[in-house]
């Protein structure tokens, strides 16, 4: 039997499990390739890098992209509201798109009502991806990433325990 590190679970069932009046926490760090970035209609896909982050706080959940060029954006929607498609694979629907640039004065975000979902298979052996698309006033966002998944124990630094059931 194949198992998962607990990255990969949790970018299906963080949003849902913390959608109780619990004001938990989860951040989670995925390892891999980034294959598409579209900020504001910019493409950027060449500056991304290979580690994507998957934020739940309270009831939103973010999808993190980032340049090695200081430029970042954010995908961000109410976990609650996740769906399936037709394929049964997870839905976020997104409402809040959060580019941000690192200036010399600090970084400079600028969050924007934004429509769009952001999908991701759920984790089998192989390839896990996750696209996200929404429109909003400053144009197009877009992304995807691209992980392997692992079985447990695999790619696991010493000590680090298989994820609780």
């Amino acid at each position: 039997m194949i198992r998962f590190p607990a990255t990969l679970p949790a970018l299906g069932l963080a949003a849902l499990s913390l959608a109780s009046p619990a004001l938990a926490q989860t951040a989670v760090k995925l390892d891999g390739r980034c294959e598409k970035l579209v900020i504001a209609g910019q493409d950027l896909s060449a500056f991304c890098k290979g580690t994507l982050m998957n934020t739940v706080s309270r009831n939103r959940t973010s999808f993190d992209f980032t340049t090695g060029e200081g430029r970042s954006l954010s995908f961000s929607g109410n976990g609650a509201q996740q769906e399936r498609t037709e394929e049964t694979d997870p839905l976020q629907p997104i409402n809040l798109v959060i580019p941000s640039e690192k200036t010399k004065d600090g970084v400079v975000q600028g969050p924007l009502v934004a429509v769009g979902a952001c999908s991701f298979s759920t984790p089998e052996p192989g390839k896990t991806a996750i696209a996200c698309e929404a429109n909003a006033a400053k144009g197009v966002y877009a992304a995807t990433f691209v992980t392997d998944t692992k079985p447990a124990g695999e790619g696991r630094p010493a000590g680090d325990a298989a994820p609780a059931k």
